[in-house]
Protein backbone atom coordinates (compact mmCIF):
# COMPACT_ATOMS: atom_id res chain seq x y z
CA UNK A 1 0.00 0.00 0.00
CA UNK A 2 1.21 3.55 -0.67
CA UNK A 3 2.87 5.10 2.36
CA UNK A 4 0.63 7.48 4.26
CA UNK A 5 1.87 11.00 3.57
CA UNK A 6 2.32 12.39 7.04
CA UNK A 7 2.23 16.18 7.31
CA UNK A 8 5.77 16.83 8.49
CA UNK A 9 6.24 20.09 10.35
CA UNK A 10 8.15 22.36 8.01
CA UNK A 11 11.74 22.90 9.11
CA UNK A 12 12.68 26.57 9.29
CA UNK A 13 15.09 28.48 11.47
CA UNK A 14 12.58 31.35 11.49
CA UNK A 15 9.63 29.43 12.95
CA UNK A 16 10.24 30.87 16.40
CA UNK A 17 11.07 34.48 15.52
CA UNK A 18 9.52 36.67 18.21
CA UNK A 19 9.04 40.41 18.58
CA UNK A 20 9.60 42.49 21.71
CA UNK A 21 9.30 46.19 22.38
CA UNK A 22 12.35 47.84 23.96
CA UNK A 23 12.28 49.02 27.58
CA UNK A 24 10.42 52.27 28.25
CA UNK A 25 13.62 54.36 28.55
CA UNK A 26 14.76 53.17 25.10
CA UNK A 27 11.82 54.81 23.32
CA UNK A 28 11.74 58.29 21.79
CA UNK A 29 9.13 60.38 23.60
CA UNK A 30 7.36 63.71 22.96
CA UNK A 31 7.41 63.64 19.19
CA UNK A 32 4.39 65.11 17.42
CA UNK A 33 3.99 62.62 14.60
CA UNK A 34 2.44 64.05 11.43
CA UNK A 35 -1.33 63.66 11.06
CA UNK A 36 -1.32 63.93 7.27
CA UNK A 37 -3.49 61.28 5.64
CA UNK A 38 -1.09 59.52 3.31
CA UNK A 39 -0.13 55.85 3.14
CA UNK A 40 3.63 56.17 3.51
CA UNK A 41 5.61 54.94 6.49
CA UNK A 42 6.38 58.46 7.93
CA UNK A 43 9.61 57.11 9.37
CA UNK A 44 13.07 56.28 8.00
CA UNK A 45 16.00 54.79 9.91
CA UNK A 46 19.61 53.81 9.29
CA UNK A 47 22.53 52.78 11.55
CA UNK A 48 23.07 56.40 12.61
CA UNK A 49 19.73 58.22 12.62
CA UNK A 50 15.99 58.04 13.14
CA UNK A 51 13.91 60.43 10.99
CA UNK A 52 10.18 61.05 11.51
CA UNK A 53 7.75 63.30 9.67
CA UNK A 54 6.22 65.64 12.27
CA UNK A 55 3.37 68.12 12.61
CA UNK A 56 4.49 71.61 11.75
CA UNK A 57 2.65 74.86 11.40
CA UNK A 58 2.80 76.55 8.02
CA UNK A 59 5.24 74.29 6.20
CA UNK A 60 6.46 70.73 6.23
CA UNK A 61 9.06 69.31 8.58
CA UNK A 62 10.71 66.16 9.82
CA UNK A 63 12.89 65.54 12.84
CA UNK A 64 16.22 63.71 12.76
CA UNK A 65 17.54 62.11 15.97
CA UNK A 66 20.80 60.26 16.51
CA UNK A 67 19.80 56.64 17.23
CA UNK A 68 21.36 56.83 20.69
CA UNK A 69 19.29 59.88 21.72
CA UNK A 70 16.49 57.86 23.33
CA UNK A 71 14.13 59.20 25.98
CA UNK A 72 12.33 62.51 25.94
CA UNK A 73 13.06 64.65 22.90
CA UNK A 74 13.81 68.27 23.79
CA UNK A 75 10.98 70.45 22.48
CA UNK A 76 13.60 72.75 20.94
CA UNK A 77 15.32 69.92 19.08
CA UNK A 78 16.05 71.28 15.59
CA UNK A 79 13.87 70.18 12.68
CA UNK A 80 14.52 69.89 8.97
CA UNK A 81 12.20 72.61 7.67
CA UNK A 82 12.67 73.60 4.05
CA UNK A 83 9.36 72.56 2.52
CA UNK A 84 6.46 75.01 2.26
CA UNK A 85 3.78 72.29 2.64
CA UNK A 86 3.58 68.94 4.46
CA UNK A 87 6.26 66.32 3.90
CA UNK A 88 4.73 63.05 2.63
CA UNK A 89 7.69 60.69 2.38
CA UNK A 90 11.35 60.46 3.50
CA UNK A 91 14.12 58.04 2.56
CA UNK A 92 17.74 57.72 3.74
CA UNK A 93 20.34 57.32 1.03
CA UNK A 94 21.55 53.69 1.12
CA UNK A 95 25.09 54.80 0.24
CA UNK A 96 25.52 57.72 2.65
CA UNK A 97 24.02 57.60 6.14
CA UNK A 98 24.13 61.41 6.43
CA UNK A 99 21.97 62.06 3.37
CA UNK A 100 18.17 61.95 3.36
CA UNK A 101 15.60 62.87 0.71
CA UNK A 102 12.12 64.26 1.36
CA UNK A 103 9.06 64.56 -0.87
CA UNK A 104 6.35 67.10 -0.22
CA UNK A 105 2.94 68.45 -1.05
CA UNK A 106 4.78 71.58 -2.25
CA UNK A 107 5.64 69.57 -5.46
CA UNK A 108 9.39 69.46 -4.74
CA UNK A 109 11.87 66.85 -3.64
CA UNK A 110 14.71 68.02 -1.38
CA UNK A 111 17.94 66.28 -0.49
CA UNK A 112 19.57 67.09 2.86
CA UNK A 113 22.95 66.61 4.44
CA UNK A 114 22.57 65.84 8.17
CA UNK A 115 25.68 66.41 10.31
CA UNK A 116 26.88 63.84 12.85
CA UNK A 117 26.54 66.41 15.63
CA UNK A 118 23.13 67.80 16.56
CA UNK A 119 22.89 71.26 14.98
CA UNK A 120 21.82 74.20 17.14
CA UNK A 121 19.25 75.56 14.71
CA UNK A 122 16.75 74.09 12.26
CA UNK A 123 18.23 72.76 9.03
CA UNK A 124 16.58 74.92 6.39
CA UNK A 125 18.94 74.67 3.40
CA UNK A 126 18.74 71.49 1.33
CA UNK A 127 21.84 70.44 -0.62
CA UNK A 128 19.64 70.39 -3.70
CA UNK A 129 15.97 70.96 -4.58
CA UNK A 130 14.58 68.85 -7.41
CA UNK A 131 11.76 70.53 -9.33
CA UNK A 132 9.84 68.73 -12.04
CA UNK A 133 6.53 67.55 -10.64
CA UNK A 134 3.40 69.65 -11.14
CA UNK A 135 1.46 68.18 -8.19
CA UNK A 136 2.32 66.93 -4.72
CA UNK A 137 5.04 64.29 -4.51
CA UNK A 138 4.10 61.36 -2.29
CA UNK A 139 6.73 58.71 -3.01
CA UNK A 140 10.50 58.78 -2.92
CA UNK A 141 13.02 55.93 -3.22
CA UNK A 142 16.79 55.74 -3.75
CA UNK A 143 18.29 53.38 -6.30
CA UNK A 144 19.67 50.31 -4.47
CA UNK A 145 23.03 50.07 -6.26
CA UNK A 146 23.75 53.25 -8.27
CA UNK A 147 25.16 56.32 -6.55
CA UNK A 148 22.96 59.44 -6.39
CA UNK A 149 20.05 58.03 -8.40
CA UNK A 150 16.73 58.95 -6.80
CA UNK A 151 13.17 58.18 -7.87
CA UNK A 152 10.11 60.28 -7.11
CA UNK A 153 6.45 59.72 -7.96
CA UNK A 154 3.82 62.44 -7.79
CA UNK A 155 0.10 62.95 -7.93
CA UNK A 156 0.70 64.10 -11.52
CA UNK A 157 0.93 60.30 -12.23
CA UNK A 158 4.56 60.87 -13.17
CA UNK A 159 7.65 58.94 -12.10
CA UNK A 160 10.89 60.93 -12.35
CA UNK A 161 14.45 59.65 -11.96
CA UNK A 162 17.04 62.18 -10.81
CA UNK A 163 20.80 62.39 -10.62
CA UNK A 164 21.18 64.05 -7.23
CA UNK A 165 24.90 64.68 -7.84
CA UNK A 166 24.11 67.07 -10.70
CA UNK A 167 20.59 68.08 -9.66
CA UNK A 168 19.17 67.09 -13.03
CA UNK A 169 16.32 64.94 -14.24
CA UNK A 170 17.56 61.73 -15.88
CA UNK A 171 14.26 60.21 -17.01
CA UNK A 172 10.57 61.04 -16.80
CA UNK A 173 8.20 58.10 -17.11
CA UNK A 174 5.10 59.72 -18.58
CA UNK A 175 1.87 58.26 -19.98
CA UNK A 176 2.34 54.98 -18.11
CA UNK A 177 -0.04 55.51 -15.19
CA UNK A 178 -3.57 56.70 -15.81
CA UNK A 179 -4.29 57.49 -12.17
CA UNK A 180 -2.76 58.00 -8.72
CA UNK A 181 0.38 55.91 -8.11
CA UNK A 182 0.14 53.99 -4.81
CA UNK A 183 3.67 52.71 -4.53
CA UNK A 184 6.91 52.15 -6.43
CA UNK A 185 9.66 49.64 -5.65
CA UNK A 186 13.03 48.72 -7.16
CA UNK A 187 14.20 45.18 -7.79
CA UNK A 188 17.42 44.01 -6.13
CA UNK A 189 19.86 45.43 -8.69
CA UNK A 190 17.75 48.44 -9.66
CA UNK A 191 17.15 47.39 -13.28
CA UNK A 192 13.34 47.24 -12.95
CA UNK A 193 10.53 49.00 -11.08
CA UNK A 194 7.23 47.64 -9.86
CA UNK A 195 4.36 50.11 -9.40
CA UNK A 196 0.79 49.92 -8.17
CA UNK A 197 -1.84 52.37 -9.25
CA UNK A 198 -5.42 53.41 -8.58
CA UNK A 199 -6.28 52.09 -12.06
CA UNK A 200 -6.01 48.61 -10.42
CA UNK A 201 -2.89 47.56 -12.34
CA UNK A 202 0.48 46.31 -11.18
CA UNK A 203 3.14 47.29 -13.71
CA UNK A 204 6.72 46.16 -14.09
CA UNK A 205 8.70 48.90 -15.82
CA UNK A 206 12.15 49.04 -17.39
CA UNK A 207 12.87 52.69 -16.58
CA UNK A 208 15.80 53.10 -18.97
CA UNK A 209 13.89 51.70 -21.95
CA UNK A 210 10.82 53.55 -20.66
CA UNK A 211 8.79 50.42 -21.30
CA UNK A 212 6.20 48.44 -19.39
CA UNK A 213 7.59 44.89 -19.51
CA UNK A 214 4.71 43.17 -17.69
CA UNK A 215 1.40 44.16 -16.15
CA UNK A 216 -1.43 42.55 -14.25
CA UNK A 217 -4.90 44.03 -13.99
CA UNK A 218 -6.65 43.50 -10.65
CA UNK A 219 -4.25 41.19 -8.79
CA UNK A 220 -6.73 41.81 -5.95
CA UNK A 221 -10.38 42.43 -6.82
CA UNK A 222 -11.16 44.98 -4.13
CA UNK A 223 -11.15 48.71 -4.71
CA UNK A 224 -8.76 49.75 -1.94
CA UNK A 225 -5.04 50.45 -2.48
CA UNK A 226 -2.63 47.73 -3.57
CA UNK A 227 1.07 47.55 -2.69
CA UNK A 228 3.77 45.57 -4.49
CA UNK A 229 7.42 44.79 -3.83
CA UNK A 230 10.07 42.70 -5.59
CA UNK A 231 11.49 39.59 -3.95
CA UNK A 232 15.23 38.97 -4.38
CA UNK A 233 14.57 36.26 -7.00
CA UNK A 234 12.43 38.56 -9.14
CA UNK A 235 9.00 37.38 -7.99
CA UNK A 236 6.49 40.02 -6.92
CA UNK A 237 4.68 40.15 -3.58
CA UNK A 238 1.43 42.14 -3.34
CA UNK A 239 -1.02 43.20 -0.66
CA UNK A 240 -4.56 44.30 -1.43
CA UNK A 241 -8.24 43.61 -0.79
CA UNK A 242 -10.75 41.05 -1.99
CA UNK A 243 -14.22 41.85 -3.35
CA UNK A 244 -15.52 41.28 0.19
CA UNK A 245 -12.97 43.80 1.53
CA UNK A 246 -10.82 41.14 3.14
CA UNK A 247 -7.13 41.91 3.19
CA UNK A 248 -5.12 39.65 0.91
CA UNK A 249 -1.54 38.92 0.05
CA UNK A 250 -0.32 37.49 -3.23
CA UNK A 251 2.88 36.12 -4.77
CA UNK A 252 3.40 36.35 -8.52
CA UNK A 253 5.85 35.14 -11.13
CA UNK A 254 6.50 37.53 -14.02
CA UNK A 255 6.84 34.64 -16.46
CA UNK A 256 3.20 33.79 -15.78
CA UNK A 257 1.62 36.95 -14.42
CA UNK A 258 -1.93 35.71 -14.99
CA UNK A 259 -2.21 33.25 -12.10
CA UNK A 260 -0.81 33.91 -8.61
CA UNK A 261 1.68 31.42 -7.15
CA UNK A 262 -0.08 32.07 -3.84
CA UNK A 263 -3.08 34.13 -2.76
CA UNK A 264 -4.12 34.26 0.89
CA UNK A 265 -6.99 35.94 2.70
CA UNK A 266 -6.13 37.53 6.03
CA UNK A 267 -8.79 39.59 7.83
CA UNK A 268 -11.33 42.35 7.26
CA UNK A 269 -9.45 45.33 8.65
CA UNK A 270 -9.38 48.31 6.28
CA UNK A 271 -5.86 49.65 6.90
CA UNK A 272 -3.49 49.44 3.95
CA UNK A 273 -0.80 46.81 4.62
CA UNK A 274 2.74 48.16 4.31
CA UNK A 275 5.07 45.28 3.37
CA UNK A 276 8.68 45.29 4.63
CA UNK A 277 11.00 42.68 3.14
CA UNK A 278 14.27 41.20 4.31
CA UNK A 279 15.90 39.37 1.38
CA UNK A 280 18.55 37.74 3.61
CA UNK A 281 15.98 35.73 5.56
CA UNK A 282 13.26 35.86 2.89
CA UNK A 283 10.76 37.17 5.43
CA UNK A 284 7.99 39.66 4.64
CA UNK A 285 6.60 41.68 7.55
CA UNK A 286 3.15 43.25 7.07
CA UNK A 287 2.37 46.36 9.11
CA UNK A 288 -1.10 47.78 8.64
CA UNK A 289 -1.46 51.51 9.11
CA UNK A 290 -3.80 51.82 12.08
CA UNK A 291 -3.24 48.17 13.10
CA UNK A 292 -1.64 47.19 16.35
CA UNK A 293 0.09 44.09 14.97
CA UNK A 294 2.93 43.02 12.69
CA UNK A 295 2.35 39.74 10.82
CA UNK A 296 5.26 37.97 9.24
CA UNK A 297 5.68 35.29 6.60
CA UNK A 298 8.54 33.31 5.15
CA UNK A 299 8.64 33.09 1.35
CA UNK A 300 10.10 29.82 -0.01
CA UNK A 301 10.17 27.74 -3.19
CA UNK A 302 7.90 25.00 -1.88
CA UNK A 303 4.11 25.09 -1.57
CA UNK A 304 2.31 26.99 -0.16
CA UNK A 305 5.23 29.39 -0.93
CA UNK A 306 4.03 32.01 1.58
CA UNK A 307 4.30 30.46 5.06
CA UNK A 308 2.72 32.27 7.98
CA UNK A 309 5.23 32.51 10.84
CA UNK A 310 3.63 34.57 13.58
CA UNK A 311 2.07 37.86 14.66
CA UNK A 312 3.55 40.43 16.97
CA UNK A 313 0.61 42.05 18.80
CA UNK A 314 0.39 45.12 20.99
CA UNK A 315 -2.36 47.37 22.30
CA UNK A 316 -1.58 50.61 20.50
CA UNK A 317 -2.19 51.14 16.77
CA UNK A 318 0.72 52.27 14.60
CA UNK A 319 0.68 55.59 12.70
CA UNK A 320 3.72 54.61 10.69
CA UNK A 321 6.73 52.33 10.75
CA UNK A 322 10.47 52.52 10.16
CA UNK A 323 12.52 49.45 9.15
CA UNK A 324 16.22 49.24 9.99
CA UNK A 325 18.57 48.06 7.22
CA UNK A 326 20.33 44.80 8.11
CA UNK A 327 23.68 46.48 8.83
CA UNK A 328 22.07 48.47 11.65
CA UNK A 329 21.05 45.39 13.68
CA UNK A 330 22.70 43.84 16.73
CA UNK A 331 24.05 40.50 15.45
CA UNK A 332 25.26 39.51 18.93
CA UNK A 333 21.62 39.29 20.05
CA UNK A 334 20.43 37.37 16.96
CA UNK A 335 18.29 40.36 16.00
CA UNK A 336 16.98 39.85 12.44
CA UNK A 337 14.74 42.92 12.13
CA UNK A 338 14.04 46.13 14.04
CA UNK A 339 10.93 48.22 13.55
CA UNK A 340 10.36 51.78 14.70
CA UNK A 341 6.66 52.03 15.45
CA UNK A 342 5.13 55.50 15.46
CA UNK A 343 2.42 56.36 18.00
CA UNK A 344 0.78 59.80 18.23
CA UNK A 345 3.47 61.18 20.53
CA UNK A 346 6.33 58.70 20.49
CA UNK A 347 8.39 56.18 18.56
CA UNK A 348 8.80 52.66 19.93
CA UNK A 349 11.51 50.32 18.63
CA UNK A 350 10.42 46.67 18.28
CA UNK A 351 13.10 44.02 18.01
CA UNK A 352 12.60 40.72 16.12
CA UNK A 353 14.84 37.93 17.38
CA UNK A 354 15.64 34.33 16.52
CA UNK A 355 16.10 32.44 19.80
CA UNK A 356 19.55 30.81 19.90
CA UNK A 357 21.53 29.43 22.83
CA UNK A 358 25.01 30.13 21.48
CA UNK A 359 26.86 33.44 21.82
CA UNK A 360 28.84 32.80 18.65
CA UNK A 361 28.15 34.65 15.38
CA UNK A 362 25.24 32.86 13.67
CA UNK A 363 26.32 32.92 10.05
CA UNK A 364 23.19 31.12 8.86
CA UNK A 365 21.13 34.09 10.12
CA UNK A 366 23.47 36.68 8.63
CA UNK A 367 24.58 36.02 5.07
CA UNK A 368 26.63 38.86 3.57
CA UNK A 369 24.31 41.83 3.13
CA UNK A 370 24.32 45.05 1.05
CA UNK A 371 26.85 47.52 2.47
CA UNK A 372 27.09 51.29 2.02
CA UNK A 373 29.25 51.28 -1.14
CA UNK A 374 27.38 51.85 -4.42
CA UNK A 375 28.19 49.37 -7.20
CA UNK A 376 27.69 51.87 -10.04
CA UNK A 377 27.85 55.58 -10.81
CA UNK A 378 24.66 57.29 -12.01
CA UNK A 379 25.84 57.66 -15.61
CA UNK A 380 26.98 54.02 -15.80
CA UNK A 381 23.51 52.93 -14.71
CA UNK A 382 21.82 55.32 -17.14
CA UNK A 383 23.93 53.98 -20.01
CA UNK A 384 22.55 50.47 -19.38
CA UNK A 385 24.92 48.86 -16.89
CA UNK A 386 23.54 46.75 -14.03
CA UNK A 387 25.31 45.60 -10.89
CA UNK A 388 24.31 43.60 -7.85
CA UNK A 389 24.70 45.29 -4.45
CA UNK A 390 28.23 45.18 -2.96
CA UNK A 391 27.92 42.89 0.06
CA UNK A 392 29.62 43.09 3.47
CA UNK A 393 29.96 40.59 6.31
CA UNK A 394 28.30 41.36 9.64
CA UNK A 395 30.54 38.93 11.55
CA UNK A 396 32.11 41.71 13.62
CA UNK A 397 29.06 43.97 13.51
CA UNK A 398 28.81 47.06 11.30
CA UNK A 399 30.48 50.32 12.27
CA UNK A 400 28.95 53.36 10.54
CA UNK A 401 31.41 55.39 8.48
CA UNK A 402 32.24 59.04 9.11
CA UNK A 403 30.12 61.77 7.58
CA UNK A 404 30.73 62.03 3.80
CA UNK A 405 29.78 65.30 2.14
CA UNK A 406 27.30 65.11 -0.73
CA UNK A 407 28.60 67.47 -3.41
CA UNK A 408 26.18 68.69 -6.05
CA UNK A 409 27.85 69.93 -9.22
CA UNK A 410 25.15 71.59 -11.25
CA UNK A 411 25.57 71.90 -14.96
CA UNK A 412 24.80 75.58 -15.04
CA UNK A 413 23.53 77.34 -18.14
CA UNK A 414 24.98 80.56 -16.72
CA UNK A 415 28.47 79.07 -17.06
CA UNK A 416 28.18 79.45 -20.83
CA UNK A 417 28.94 83.17 -20.83
CA UNK A 418 27.15 85.27 -23.44
CA UNK A 419 29.40 86.82 -26.09
CA UNK A 420 30.60 90.26 -25.04
CA UNK A 421 28.24 92.87 -26.48
CA UNK A 422 29.15 96.50 -27.18
CA UNK A 423 30.67 97.83 -23.95
CA UNK A 424 28.60 100.55 -22.38
CA UNK A 425 30.69 103.15 -20.61
CA UNK A 426 30.15 103.40 -16.85
CA UNK A 427 28.86 106.90 -17.19
CA UNK A 428 25.73 105.69 -18.95
CA UNK A 429 24.35 104.05 -15.79
CA UNK A 430 25.37 106.52 -13.12
CA UNK A 431 27.47 109.56 -13.94
CA UNK A 432 28.32 110.03 -10.23
CA UNK A 433 29.93 106.60 -9.73
CA UNK A 434 33.56 106.84 -10.79
CA UNK A 435 35.69 103.74 -11.39
CA UNK A 436 37.69 104.17 -8.16
CA UNK A 437 34.46 104.50 -6.17
CA UNK A 438 33.15 101.28 -7.72
CA UNK A 439 36.37 99.45 -6.84
CA UNK A 440 36.03 100.68 -3.29
CA UNK A 441 32.49 99.25 -3.00
CA UNK A 442 33.59 95.92 -4.50
CA UNK A 443 36.51 95.74 -2.05
CA UNK A 444 34.15 96.41 0.84
CA UNK A 445 31.84 93.60 -0.35
CA UNK A 446 34.83 91.24 -0.62
CA UNK A 447 35.91 92.00 2.97
CA UNK A 448 32.35 91.51 4.27
CA UNK A 449 32.12 88.18 2.45
CA UNK A 450 35.35 87.00 4.06
CA UNK A 451 34.09 88.06 7.46
CA UNK A 452 30.83 86.14 7.03
CA UNK A 453 32.69 83.02 5.89
CA UNK A 454 35.06 83.22 8.85
CA UNK A 455 32.12 83.54 11.25
CA UNK A 456 30.32 80.62 9.57
CA UNK A 457 33.43 78.47 10.08
CA UNK A 458 33.75 79.60 13.68
CA UNK A 459 30.10 78.71 14.40
CA UNK A 460 30.49 75.29 12.81
CA UNK A 461 33.73 74.61 14.77
CA UNK A 462 31.99 75.61 17.98
CA UNK A 463 29.02 73.35 17.18
CA UNK A 464 31.42 70.47 16.59
CA UNK A 465 33.24 71.17 19.88
CA UNK A 466 29.96 71.45 21.76
CA UNK A 467 28.85 68.14 20.29
CA UNK A 468 32.06 66.38 21.33
CA UNK A 469 31.68 67.91 24.76
CA UNK A 470 28.04 66.83 25.21
CA UNK A 471 28.68 63.37 23.73
CA UNK A 472 31.55 62.97 26.15
CA UNK A 473 29.36 63.68 29.15
CA UNK A 474 26.41 61.42 28.26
Amino acid sequence: PPAMSRRVVRQSKFRHVFGQPVKADQMYEDIRVSKVTWDSSFCAVNPKFLAIIVESGGGGAFIVLPLAKTGRVDKNHPLVTGHTAPVLDIDWCPHNDNVIASASEDTTVMVWQVPDYVPVRNITEPVVTLEGHSKRVGIISWHPTARNVLLSAGCDNLVILWNVGTGEMLLALEDMHTDLIYNVGWNRNGSLLVTTCKDKKVRVIDPRKQQIVAEKTKPHDGARPIRAIFMADGKIFTTGFSKMSERQLGLWDLKNFEEPIALQEMDTSNGVLLPFYDPDSSIVYLCGKGDSSIRYFEITDEAPYVHYLNTYSSKEPQRGMGFMPKRGLDVSKCEIARFFKLHERKCEPIVMTVPRKSDLFQDDLYPDTPGPEPALEADEWLSGKDAEPILISLRDGYVPVKNRELKVVKKNILDNKPPPGPRRSHSSCDPDLSRPALDEVLEEIRVLKEMVQAQEKRISDLENKLCQFTNGTD
